[in-house]
């Protein structure tokens, strides 16, 4: 991206917040940051959450996710033990603060994207208002549904979102996103990556206006966004978002990506810190985030998921007419090779 097309959106964003400021005060005002561990380093030590996996459908294919939803041996975003129904999500909630009285956080955050499945995620979130007023209400979302639901968040009382937002040049979205889904129609390349900051940047202006607490992910790539992410902490400051999480990406042969497949790298330590460094000028950094699952229970960095999990059917028609995840097949090994592993254990 050229240096005129950042500043324009800058610019853009610099106007928004001005005629959005209004929301300012009340946003200052709101002390749960202080039990919310991913918005507060303290906090992570003496406060818990839990991620409700309600929500499997999503609306786009990023280039570092493959969704799972029966595994109990990885820890990462996108990866769930089972899907819960709205109604189990509650139930869910009951089991875990019963038995973990510093719980203050409850989260949805995939395995797919919460806005994708809108029905089943505010349908959660208003039935804990209404069972549990005391916990935080928090989402995670890619922002492509963002400015389309965003009245309906600031309505149902959400006061934290986190949005992922991986870069603001559509010429870099191109190589992170296979495809979006916006609207009934699919995007791809450019087109794609201007629909989606487009939605993001109205997203993120509505929920700042409104008090509401917001904080940016963006998945570092070496090679591809690396030389972006500073223009995302400029624009995001001037939103008025709150802090920025910068992660590494995981790119692991055994999660089966479509970056992991190609042999893209994940970023060094010494990488990771120095761009956290960096935008750290113009944003507050967490510095803390342990990527978690979309099933995480528990203080960060020590998931007990594991503890209150149960197998539950897939839930019908659940994808909402979104691609279900792509789960590829092991390749066959050829039939010689076959009869020699045989011949050796016989």
């Amino acid at each position: 991206m050229t240096n005129s097309k950042a500043n324009n959106v800058i610019s853009i964003s610099k106007s928004s917040k001005a005629e959005n400021c209004g929301g300012c005060s009340e946003q200052n005002d709101d002390k749960s940051v202080d039990k919310h561990p991913c918005y507060s380093a303290s906090a992570q030590h003496q406060y818990a959450r839990l991620h409700l996996p309600v929500a499997p459908a999503c609306n786009m294919q990023c280039n570092y996710c493959n969704r799972k939803f029966d595994c109990s041996n990885e820890s990462r975003p996108g990866v769930v033990s089972c899907l819960l129904t709205p109604d189990e999500g509650v139930e869910r909630v009951e089991q875990v603060s019963a038995k973990l009285d510093n719980l203050a956080v409850v989260g949805i955050a995939g395995p797919g994207d919460p806005l994708a499945n809108p029905e089943k995620t505010f349908r959660t979130i208003d039935l804990l208002n209404k069972k549990f007023p005391d916990l935080i209400t928090c989402l995670s979302t890619n922002g492509l549904n963002l400015n389309l639901h965003a009245d309906e968040i600031i309505s149902l009382g959400a006061k934290h979102i986190t949005v992922t937002m991986n870069t603001i040049d559509p010429f870099v979205s191109k190589q992170i996103y296979d495809w979006i889904y916006f609207n009934g129609k699919k995007y791809t390349g450019i087109e794609a990556g201007e629909v989606l900051l487009q939605e993001q940047l109205e997203g993120i202006r509505k929920i700042v206006a409104s008090g509401a607490r917001v904080k940016i992910n963006s998945v570092l790539i070496p090679g591809i966004n690396d030389q972006d992410i500073p223009n995302v902490s400029k624009v995001i400051k001037e939103l008025g978002v709150e802090l920025h999480n910068i992660m590494p990406l995981i790119s692991k042969p055994e999660f089966d990506t479509h970056f992991s497949r190609i042999g893209q790298r994940e970023p060094t330590y010494e990488e990771l810190t120095e761009l956290r460094d960096t935008c750290g000028v113009d944003m507050k950094m967490m510095r803390h985030c342990r990527q978690c699952r979309a099933d995480a229970v528990g203080l960060l960095g020590e998931d007990r998921s594991g503890c209150f999990s149960k197998k539950t059917k897939k839930i019908s028609g659940s994808f909402d007419g979104y691609p279900e995840p792509v789960v590829p097949e092991k390749k066959k090994e050829p039939v010689a090779k076959q009869f020699k592993k045989s011949m050796r254990v016989a």
